[in-house]
């Protein structure tokens, strides 16, 4: 029944949230923005133009439009990736189990579309996926269901016989509205969190998921769970 694995990219592929904090802090920091660790916390998982907004609506600045300097922020960002980017633990495993067994791949990010081909091919993954979005083509990102669906849509399955892998709340609460089976693989040091028991299955590393998981999902799903 279970058809296709769907990812998410930032913090489940590659350990991305410290290039987004560099570049957020030098670029909003050189418009005069005054960047706090209180109130990065609060845009982790935003968009990239919900967090320019986020700033300039704290601290506005003058001369460069939003846009400009969220595309300053997303090319500050690739240019991290490509120099620093690493696979996460057990993304070439987990990518390789679902490749054997005939699973079409697919991707689901939050993160602007013009940084995925630069983390699959920084990662040296390109060849597994066979659709990729991104919430920056939606009305909403997560914890907005859209970016599942389309993905979804683009692989030419049902959302129902896909599972999603996930490293944050917000991306569980998208793919459980898709009505995918989740996975997640939290931060480290937030394993315990009982928020993360949002998630069918929580792992700590993606090499961890096995053919016990992924029968375990299918019982539940012909049972009706």
């Amino acid at each position: 029944m279970i058809q296709a694995a769907i990812f998410d990219m930032d913090g489940t592929l590659i350990d991305s949230e410290p290039m987004w904090k560099k570049a957020e802090k030098e670029i909003f920091s050189s418009l005069g923005v005054k960047v706090t660790n209180e109130l990065s916390s609060q845009t982790v998982w935003m968009t990239t133009r919900e967090v320019t907004e986020f700033w300039y609506k704290h601290f506005p600045w003058l001369g460069k439009s939003l846009d400009e300097v969220e595309n300053e922020v997303i090319d500050r960002v690739a240019e991290l990736i490509i120099d620093e980017g690493v696979a996460l633990e057990g993304v070439h495993k987990v990518l390789d189990f679902f490749q054997e067994k005939n699973f079409k791949i697919g991707l689901s990010t939050n993160a602007p579309s013009k940084l995925i081909p630069i983390v699959l091919k920084k990662l040296n993954i390109s060849h597994y996926f066979h659709a990729t979005s991104s919430s920056e083509h939606e009305i909403k990102g997560k914890p907005d269901p859209a970016v599942y669906l389309s993905t979804a849509k683009k692989l030419n399955v049902e959302p129902s016989k896909c599972i999603a892998f996930e490293d944050s709340v917000s991306g569980i609460l998208s793919a459980n509205q898709a009505k995918m089976k989740t996975v997640v693989v939290p931060p480290e040091l937030e394993f315990t969190d009982e928020k993360y028991e949002l998630s069918y299955i929580k792992l700590k590393c993606l090499s961890d998921f096995s053919n016990t998981h992924l029968e375990k999902i299918i019982n539940h799903m012909e049972l009706g769970v």
